[in-house]
Protein backbone atom coordinates (compact mmCIF):
# COMPACT_ATOMS: atom_id res chain seq x y z
CA UNK A 1 0.00 0.00 0.00
CA UNK A 2 1.07 3.75 -0.66
CA UNK A 3 2.34 5.59 2.67
CA UNK A 4 0.01 8.11 3.96
CA UNK A 5 1.04 10.81 5.89
CA UNK A 6 -0.73 12.78 8.27
CA UNK A 7 -0.45 16.20 7.58
CA UNK A 8 -2.99 17.44 10.43
CA UNK A 9 -6.06 16.39 12.31
CA UNK A 10 -8.39 14.92 9.24
CA UNK A 11 -6.01 15.81 6.24
CA UNK A 12 -3.54 13.38 4.92
CA UNK A 13 -1.41 12.70 1.92
CA UNK A 14 0.55 10.63 -0.11
CA UNK A 15 4.15 10.25 -0.40
CA UNK A 16 5.46 10.63 -3.95
CA UNK A 17 8.38 9.91 -5.30
CA UNK A 18 11.13 11.76 -8.11
CA UNK A 19 12.96 10.70 -10.24
CA UNK A 20 15.94 11.81 -8.46
CA UNK A 21 14.72 9.72 -5.21
CA UNK A 22 15.05 6.59 -6.75
CA UNK A 23 18.14 4.28 -8.49
CA UNK A 24 17.62 1.36 -10.96
CA UNK A 25 18.99 -2.01 -9.52
CA UNK A 26 20.93 -4.22 -12.27
CA UNK A 27 19.85 -7.69 -12.25
CA UNK A 28 22.16 -10.62 -12.84
CA UNK A 29 22.33 -10.37 -16.05
CA UNK A 30 24.23 -8.14 -18.64
CA UNK A 31 23.96 -7.70 -22.52
CA UNK A 32 26.38 -6.34 -25.09
CA UNK A 33 25.07 -2.90 -26.25
CA UNK A 34 24.72 -3.72 -29.49
CA UNK A 35 22.45 -6.15 -28.90
CA UNK A 36 19.62 -3.54 -27.20
CA UNK A 37 16.97 -1.88 -29.07
CA UNK A 38 15.61 1.33 -28.00
CA UNK A 39 13.15 0.90 -30.81
CA UNK A 40 9.14 2.25 -30.10
CA UNK A 41 5.58 2.15 -31.98
CA UNK A 42 2.82 4.35 -31.84
CA UNK A 43 -0.04 3.15 -33.61
CA UNK A 44 1.30 2.61 -37.22
CA UNK A 45 4.53 4.70 -36.64
CA UNK A 46 7.87 2.84 -35.73
CA UNK A 47 10.99 5.13 -33.94
CA UNK A 48 14.00 4.17 -33.16
CA UNK A 49 14.69 6.50 -29.94
CA UNK A 50 11.88 6.94 -27.41
CA UNK A 51 11.81 10.90 -27.93
CA UNK A 52 9.34 12.71 -28.67
CA UNK A 53 9.92 16.03 -28.49
CA UNK A 54 7.97 18.76 -26.21
CA UNK A 55 6.12 21.47 -28.55
CA UNK A 56 8.23 24.42 -27.31
CA UNK A 57 9.07 26.63 -29.96
CA UNK A 58 12.21 27.24 -28.89
CA UNK A 59 13.18 23.75 -30.03
CA UNK A 60 10.54 22.45 -32.34
CA UNK A 61 10.30 24.35 -36.37
CA UNK A 62 9.06 22.54 -39.39
CA UNK A 63 12.82 21.90 -39.79
CA UNK A 64 13.91 21.05 -36.65
CA UNK A 65 11.35 18.33 -36.27
CA UNK A 66 12.29 16.55 -39.80
CA UNK A 67 15.57 16.86 -38.32
CA UNK A 68 14.37 14.69 -35.13
CA UNK A 69 12.55 12.82 -37.30
CA UNK A 70 15.12 11.70 -39.05
CA UNK A 71 17.30 10.79 -36.53
CA UNK A 72 15.00 8.61 -35.23
CA UNK A 73 12.53 10.55 -32.49
CA UNK A 74 9.04 12.36 -33.15
CA UNK A 75 9.00 16.15 -33.52
CA UNK A 76 5.67 17.50 -32.68
CA UNK A 77 5.24 21.41 -33.74
CA UNK A 78 2.82 23.34 -31.70
CA UNK A 79 -0.03 25.10 -34.27
CA UNK A 80 -0.32 27.85 -31.47
CA UNK A 81 3.03 28.89 -31.77
CA UNK A 82 5.20 31.24 -33.60
CA UNK A 83 5.32 29.49 -36.67
CA UNK A 84 1.55 29.70 -37.16
CA UNK A 85 1.43 33.46 -36.34
CA UNK A 86 4.38 34.25 -38.23
CA UNK A 87 4.95 34.17 -42.11
CA UNK A 88 8.84 33.92 -41.18
CA UNK A 89 9.21 33.95 -37.05
CA UNK A 90 12.85 34.13 -37.34
CA UNK A 91 13.51 37.70 -36.21
CA UNK A 92 10.91 36.99 -33.54
CA UNK A 93 13.14 34.15 -32.98
CA UNK A 94 17.12 36.20 -32.88
CA UNK A 95 15.20 38.41 -30.75
CA UNK A 96 14.17 36.43 -28.03
CA UNK A 97 17.31 34.47 -28.12
CA UNK A 98 19.15 37.78 -27.42
CA UNK A 99 17.52 38.80 -24.31
CA UNK A 100 19.18 39.07 -21.25
CA UNK A 101 18.29 38.17 -17.38
CA UNK A 102 17.61 41.46 -16.50
CA UNK A 103 14.99 41.82 -19.74
CA UNK A 104 11.19 41.61 -18.99
CA UNK A 105 11.39 38.26 -21.13
CA UNK A 106 7.88 37.06 -20.19
CA UNK A 107 6.10 40.23 -21.21
CA UNK A 108 8.16 39.85 -24.35
CA UNK A 109 6.63 36.22 -24.77
CA UNK A 110 3.30 37.43 -24.14
CA UNK A 111 3.48 40.51 -27.20
CA UNK A 112 4.89 37.83 -29.64
CA UNK A 113 2.38 35.30 -28.83
CA UNK A 114 -0.37 37.84 -29.42
CA UNK A 115 -0.43 37.74 -33.20
CA UNK A 116 -3.10 35.57 -34.48
CA UNK A 117 -3.31 32.05 -35.65
CA UNK A 118 -3.43 31.99 -39.44
CA UNK A 119 -5.04 28.69 -40.49
CA UNK A 120 -2.92 28.85 -43.77
CA UNK A 121 0.28 28.78 -42.22
CA UNK A 122 -0.81 25.58 -40.77
CA UNK A 123 -1.45 24.07 -43.92
CA UNK A 124 1.77 25.10 -44.85
CA UNK A 125 4.42 24.06 -41.93
CA UNK A 126 2.66 20.40 -42.06
CA UNK A 127 3.19 20.50 -45.60
CA UNK A 128 6.87 21.20 -44.88
CA UNK A 129 7.20 18.62 -42.37
CA UNK A 130 5.67 15.89 -44.38
CA UNK A 131 8.26 16.52 -47.55
CA UNK A 132 10.44 15.97 -44.91
CA UNK A 133 9.73 12.30 -45.26
CA UNK A 134 9.13 12.02 -41.42
CA UNK A 135 6.14 11.20 -39.28
CA UNK A 136 4.21 14.52 -38.69
CA UNK A 137 2.90 15.08 -35.84
CA UNK A 138 1.09 18.84 -34.24
CA UNK A 139 0.05 19.78 -30.90
CA UNK A 140 -3.30 22.05 -29.96
CA UNK A 141 -4.73 22.61 -26.51
CA UNK A 142 -7.94 21.00 -25.91
CA UNK A 143 -9.11 24.78 -25.01
CA UNK A 144 -8.63 25.37 -29.19
CA UNK A 145 -9.27 21.60 -30.84
CA UNK A 146 -12.77 22.51 -31.68
CA UNK A 147 -12.16 25.41 -33.25
CA UNK A 148 -8.42 24.27 -35.17
CA UNK A 149 -9.25 20.64 -35.86
CA UNK A 150 -10.61 20.91 -39.19
CA UNK A 151 -7.76 22.74 -40.26
CA UNK A 152 -5.57 20.46 -38.94
CA UNK A 153 -6.99 17.41 -40.41
CA UNK A 154 -7.25 18.81 -43.92
CA UNK A 155 -3.28 19.83 -43.50
CA UNK A 156 -2.95 15.81 -43.01
CA UNK A 157 -1.25 15.14 -39.96
CA UNK A 158 -0.35 11.47 -39.12
CA UNK A 159 -0.29 12.15 -35.11
CA UNK A 160 -2.82 14.69 -32.93
CA UNK A 161 -1.46 16.40 -29.71
CA UNK A 162 -3.52 17.29 -27.27
CA UNK A 163 -1.68 18.75 -24.66
CA UNK A 164 -2.30 21.18 -21.64
CA UNK A 165 -1.20 21.68 -18.47
CA UNK A 166 -3.40 19.23 -17.31
CA UNK A 167 -6.34 17.17 -19.30
CA UNK A 168 -9.10 15.62 -18.12
CA UNK A 169 -11.70 13.38 -20.38
CA UNK A 170 -13.96 14.83 -18.29
CA UNK A 171 -13.69 19.03 -18.45
CA UNK A 172 -17.00 20.29 -16.91
CA UNK A 173 -17.81 24.08 -18.32
CA UNK A 174 -20.82 26.15 -17.54
CA UNK A 175 -19.97 28.75 -20.15
CA UNK A 176 -18.55 26.78 -23.15
CA UNK A 177 -19.58 23.54 -24.62
CA UNK A 178 -16.37 20.95 -23.67
CA UNK A 179 -14.13 19.06 -25.34
CA UNK A 180 -15.60 15.76 -24.84
CA UNK A 181 -12.26 13.50 -25.87
CA UNK A 182 -14.07 9.95 -26.38
CA UNK A 183 -16.55 11.45 -29.12
CA UNK A 184 -13.68 13.61 -30.51
CA UNK A 185 -11.40 10.50 -30.76
CA UNK A 186 -13.94 8.08 -31.88
CA UNK A 187 -14.48 10.24 -34.87
CA UNK A 188 -10.74 10.25 -36.29
CA UNK A 189 -9.10 7.83 -37.97
CA UNK A 190 -5.49 9.00 -36.83
CA UNK A 191 -3.82 8.43 -33.44
CA UNK A 192 -4.15 10.67 -30.75
CA UNK A 193 -1.99 11.71 -27.88
CA UNK A 194 -3.28 13.18 -24.63
CA UNK A 195 -2.45 14.65 -21.24
CA UNK A 196 -0.78 15.93 -19.27
CA UNK A 197 -2.25 13.90 -16.38
CA UNK A 198 -0.63 13.21 -12.64
CA UNK A 199 -2.56 9.76 -11.16
CA UNK A 200 -3.98 6.84 -11.65
CA UNK A 201 -7.15 7.48 -11.92
CA UNK A 202 -7.11 10.35 -14.35
CA UNK A 203 -4.07 8.23 -16.93
CA UNK A 204 -7.57 5.64 -16.75
CA UNK A 205 -9.83 7.79 -17.78
CA UNK A 206 -7.75 9.25 -20.51
CA UNK A 207 -7.40 5.61 -22.35
CA UNK A 208 -10.98 5.12 -22.00
CA UNK A 209 -10.77 7.98 -24.34
CA UNK A 210 -9.66 6.09 -26.87
CA UNK A 211 -6.40 7.82 -26.61
CA UNK A 212 -3.33 5.90 -28.23
CA UNK A 213 -0.52 7.61 -25.70
CA UNK A 214 -0.80 9.60 -22.61
CA UNK A 215 1.34 12.42 -21.47
CA UNK A 216 2.46 11.57 -17.83
CA UNK A 217 3.48 14.72 -15.68
CA UNK A 218 3.46 18.61 -16.81
CA UNK A 219 6.81 19.49 -18.57
CA UNK A 220 8.44 20.41 -14.75
CA UNK A 221 12.11 21.00 -14.79
CA UNK A 222 13.60 24.01 -13.54
CA UNK A 223 12.16 27.12 -15.52
CA UNK A 224 8.59 24.96 -15.17
CA UNK A 225 6.45 27.53 -12.61
CA UNK A 226 3.70 25.56 -12.47
CA UNK A 227 4.58 24.78 -9.06
CA UNK A 228 4.23 28.30 -7.84
CA UNK A 229 1.44 29.54 -9.53
CA UNK A 230 -0.87 26.50 -9.27
CA UNK A 231 0.37 24.72 -6.03
CA UNK A 232 0.87 21.68 -7.95
CA UNK A 233 3.81 19.50 -8.41
CA UNK A 234 4.77 16.35 -9.57
CA UNK A 235 6.64 13.57 -8.04
CA UNK A 236 7.55 12.18 -11.74
CA UNK A 237 8.89 8.46 -11.10
CA UNK A 238 5.47 8.08 -8.92
CA UNK A 239 3.09 9.89 -11.64
CA UNK A 240 4.53 7.53 -14.15
CA UNK A 241 4.19 4.35 -11.95
CA UNK A 242 0.54 5.09 -11.40
CA UNK A 243 0.10 5.79 -15.37
CA UNK A 244 2.13 1.88 -15.85
CA UNK A 245 -0.42 0.53 -12.54
CA UNK A 246 -3.82 2.18 -14.69
CA UNK A 247 -2.30 0.64 -17.92
CA UNK A 248 -2.44 -2.66 -16.81
CA UNK A 249 -5.77 -2.23 -15.98
CA UNK A 250 -7.15 -1.03 -19.17
CA UNK A 251 -5.15 -3.88 -20.65
CA UNK A 252 -7.29 -6.05 -18.54
CA UNK A 253 -10.35 -4.29 -18.95
CA UNK A 254 -10.02 -3.94 -23.12
CA UNK A 255 -8.30 -7.90 -23.21
CA UNK A 256 -5.29 -6.28 -24.49
CA UNK A 257 -5.42 -2.55 -26.13
CA UNK A 258 -1.72 -0.65 -24.75
CA UNK A 259 -1.44 2.99 -24.61
CA UNK A 260 1.79 4.20 -24.41
CA UNK A 261 2.77 6.70 -21.56
CA UNK A 262 4.73 9.49 -22.35
CA UNK A 263 6.94 10.90 -19.72
CA UNK A 264 6.96 14.81 -19.35
CA UNK A 265 8.77 16.62 -16.79
CA UNK A 266 11.60 15.94 -14.89
CA UNK A 267 14.11 14.79 -17.03
CA UNK A 268 17.44 16.37 -18.23
CA UNK A 269 19.92 13.92 -18.88
CA UNK A 270 19.83 9.92 -20.19
CA UNK A 271 19.99 8.67 -16.75
CA UNK A 272 16.58 11.04 -15.84
CA UNK A 273 15.39 8.99 -19.06
CA UNK A 274 16.45 5.55 -18.04
CA UNK A 275 14.43 5.70 -15.22
CA UNK A 276 11.55 7.27 -16.45
CA UNK A 277 11.34 4.25 -18.27
CA UNK A 278 12.07 2.50 -15.62
CA UNK A 279 8.96 3.39 -14.28
CA UNK A 280 6.84 2.04 -16.85
CA UNK A 281 7.29 4.90 -19.80
CA UNK A 282 7.30 4.39 -22.95
CA UNK A 283 9.21 7.40 -23.67
CA UNK A 284 10.09 10.74 -23.32
CA UNK A 285 8.98 14.09 -23.73
CA UNK A 286 11.78 16.31 -24.27
CA UNK A 287 12.34 20.21 -24.04
CA UNK A 288 15.39 22.22 -22.18
CA UNK A 289 17.58 19.57 -23.11
CA UNK A 290 17.07 19.22 -27.07
CA UNK A 291 17.47 23.48 -26.87
CA UNK A 292 20.90 22.90 -26.24
CA UNK A 293 21.46 21.62 -29.17
CA UNK A 294 23.09 23.78 -32.28
CA UNK A 295 19.63 23.28 -34.19
CA UNK A 296 17.42 24.35 -31.81
CA UNK A 297 15.23 27.69 -33.20
CA UNK A 298 15.90 29.17 -29.67
CA UNK A 299 19.31 29.20 -30.45
CA UNK A 300 19.80 28.00 -26.94
CA UNK A 301 17.16 29.93 -25.26
CA UNK A 302 14.16 28.16 -23.39
CA UNK A 303 10.90 28.93 -22.72
CA UNK A 304 7.96 25.92 -22.35
CA UNK A 305 4.72 26.62 -24.18
CA UNK A 306 2.57 27.43 -21.57
CA UNK A 307 5.46 30.67 -20.50
CA UNK A 308 3.51 33.03 -22.75
CA UNK A 309 0.13 32.60 -21.78
CA UNK A 310 -1.42 35.72 -21.55
CA UNK A 311 -3.56 36.05 -18.45
CA UNK A 312 -1.18 32.97 -16.42
CA UNK A 313 2.35 32.27 -18.04
CA UNK A 314 3.44 29.45 -16.00
CA UNK A 315 7.11 29.08 -17.11
CA UNK A 316 10.33 31.32 -16.40
CA UNK A 317 12.60 31.99 -19.52
CA UNK A 318 15.39 30.82 -19.30
CA UNK A 319 18.32 33.04 -21.54
CA UNK A 320 20.54 31.50 -24.22
CA UNK A 321 23.23 28.95 -23.20
CA UNK A 322 25.84 28.10 -25.61
CA UNK A 323 24.72 25.12 -27.86
CA UNK A 324 26.64 21.66 -26.57
CA UNK A 325 26.48 20.23 -30.15
CA UNK A 326 24.67 19.06 -33.09
CA UNK A 327 21.11 17.66 -32.68
CA UNK A 328 22.50 14.41 -33.79
CA UNK A 329 25.13 14.77 -30.82
CA UNK A 330 22.89 15.63 -27.94
CA UNK A 331 21.01 11.99 -28.49
CA UNK A 332 23.47 9.94 -30.17
CA UNK A 333 26.97 11.80 -28.84
CA UNK A 334 29.77 11.40 -28.88
CA UNK A 335 29.66 12.87 -25.49
CA UNK A 336 32.92 14.72 -24.36
CA UNK A 337 31.36 15.96 -21.37
CA UNK A 338 30.56 13.38 -18.57
CA UNK A 339 26.90 14.70 -17.05
CA UNK A 340 24.58 12.94 -19.19
CA UNK A 341 23.58 16.04 -21.24
CA UNK A 342 24.89 14.48 -24.22
CA UNK A 343 24.56 10.97 -26.05
CA UNK A 344 20.99 10.92 -24.40
CA UNK A 345 19.85 7.49 -25.85
CA UNK A 346 23.46 6.05 -25.99
CA UNK A 347 23.37 6.38 -22.59
CA UNK A 348 19.70 4.95 -22.24
CA UNK A 349 20.73 1.97 -24.47
CA UNK A 350 23.96 1.60 -22.28
CA UNK A 351 21.84 1.32 -19.02
CA UNK A 352 19.72 -1.38 -20.70
CA UNK A 353 22.45 -3.00 -21.57
CA UNK A 354 23.71 -3.11 -17.83
CA UNK A 355 20.68 -4.45 -16.59
CA UNK A 356 20.96 -7.16 -19.14
CA UNK A 357 17.47 -6.06 -21.08
CA UNK A 358 16.88 -6.54 -24.69
CA UNK A 359 14.23 -3.28 -25.65
CA UNK A 360 11.80 -0.66 -23.43
CA UNK A 361 8.83 -3.20 -22.98
CA UNK A 362 11.69 -5.30 -21.07
CA UNK A 363 13.39 -2.61 -19.62
CA UNK A 364 10.17 -1.13 -17.67
CA UNK A 365 10.30 -4.29 -15.51
CA UNK A 366 13.96 -3.35 -14.12
CA UNK A 367 13.92 -2.94 -10.49
CA UNK A 368 14.17 -0.03 -8.46
CA UNK A 369 15.24 1.29 -5.11
CA UNK A 370 15.04 4.43 -2.94
CA UNK A 371 18.48 6.13 -2.56
CA UNK A 372 17.44 9.35 -0.95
Amino acid sequence: MRDVVEIGLGKTAQRGYHLDDIAIVPSRRTRDVDDVSTGWQLDAYPFDIPCVAHPSDATMSPATAVALGRLGGLGVLNVEGLWTRYEDPTKVLEELASLDEDAPATRRLQEAYAEPIRPELIAERVRAIREGGVTVAVRVSPQHTLALAPVILDAGVDILVIQGTLVSAEHVSTTDEPLNLKEFIADLDLPVIAGGCTDYKTALHLMRTGAAGVIVGVGADEWSTTDTVLGIRVPMATAIADAAAARRDYLDETGGRYVHLIADGDIQTSGDIAKALGCGADAVMLGEPLSLSEEAPGMGAWWHSAASHPNLPRGAFGVADEPLGSLEKVLYGPADAPDGQLNLFGGLKRAMAKCGYRDVKEFQRVGLVLDR
